[in-house]
């Protein structure tokens, strides 16, 4: 069998294990990376040896970070376990990519003020709910109608990091806006009815379980596209979530607007929102959930960047200028 057929096989494979579409792409990107790595070499006659020299090549020549390499050895492993039916068991020692231990980038809450009053619109309600919320970026695009509850001031995360769902806040600050931001989609949603659309996608087999559910408003993603597209695996037309990259320039450009030197993004919203509640004294448990951590470890980095001023030792230098004269 060719190495494309191969290749069809592993995405048809990860689609009936519902996998997301990022996994599907990403496994079958190793996957044919590694086969080039071996000039074209069929799998069923490589093994650990050269799945050792590949792993090996990405941490010494390559150059990539830690999780880079375990994702490569995640998407091999499975290929020949799903695919060519072999356990691979012995891989040999290889060199592992070096794991960087580094401390999340925080806003103060003046910095996080600056960047959403340089947002308009979607974008500032979404990242008004990074930051408000906690939420991860690809969190805060999936959010479907249903997630929102007003009456409890929550919004339910399905299937998040690790296939886990977890319940979060929703700010109150952001309530009213959201609201009317849900009943200009719903405008969006019946136009799309009558045009003969309207259907969206749904995980798993929802779809085929519930026929009438792509269709009903609830099912509906919070902050739609603009437009219609394709859907690389079913070939329907349909509105799907905004891009992610629509937030992350906006967000780009924010913080450039602001002009304070931090490299901030998306996701510095989330750091700022964990560093904040620790902040104002809630308890490391309470904030863990409401991230979706698995290990409070996770968790823990975020006392390192609390507002202490280095680590609340004060410089000598300081003791020297408040001395008196």
């Amino acid at each position: 069998m060719s190495n494309e057929k191969l290749l069809d096989l592993l995405r048809n494979r990860i689609r009936t294990k519902h996998f997301s579409l990022r996994t599907e792409q990403n496994y079958t990107q190793w996957v044919k990376r590694f086969i080039l790595f071996h000039h074209k070499r069929h799998p069923a006659d490589m093994a650990g040896k050269e799945i050792n020299e590949y792993l090996t090549y990405l941490a010494v020549k390559a150059n990539v970070a830690a999780a880079t390499q375990n994702q490569a050895l995640n998407a091999i492993i499975f290929f020949y376990r799903e695919i060519l039916n072999r356990d691979i068991q012995n891989i040999g020692e290889f060199i592992r990519a070096k794991t960087m231990h580094r401390l999340p980038v925080v806003l103060s809450k003046d910095e996080v003020n600056q960047v959403l009053d340089h947002l308009q619109g979607q974008n500032k309600l979404m990242a008004g709910l990074l930051y408000g919320a906690g939420l991860r970026l690809l969190e805060c695009l999936r959010l479907r109608v249903k997630d929102i509850d007003f009456q409890y001031n929550q919004i339910t995360v399905h299937d998040a990091k690790g296939h886990k769902d977890r319940i979060t806040i929703l700010p109150l600050a952001l309530k009213e806006s959201l609201q009317l931001h849900i009943k200009s989609i719903k405008i969006l949603h019946l136009q799309d009815l009558h045009a003969g659309y309207g259907s969206v996608y749904l995980p798993y087999a929802l779809e085929r379980k519930y026929k009438k559910a792509a269709t009903d408003f609830c099912w509906q993603y919070v902050f739609p596209a603009t437009t219609l597209s394709i859907d690389p695996r079913s070939g329907i037309k349909r509105r799907h979530h905004v891009s992610e990259c629509v937030l992350q320039r906006a967000v780009k450009q924010a913080v450039r607007q602001s002009n304070f030197l931090k490299p901030a993004s998306c996701h510095t919203l989330r750091h700022s929102f964990a560093t904040h509640l620790l902040e104002n004294g809630y308890d490391i448990r309470t904030v863990q959930e409401l991230l979706g951590h698995k290990d409070v470890r996770t968790t823990m980095i975020y006392t390192h960047v609390l507002n202490r001023g280095g680590l609340a030792v004060k410089s000598p230098i300081d003791a020297i200028s408040d001395s008196p004269q």
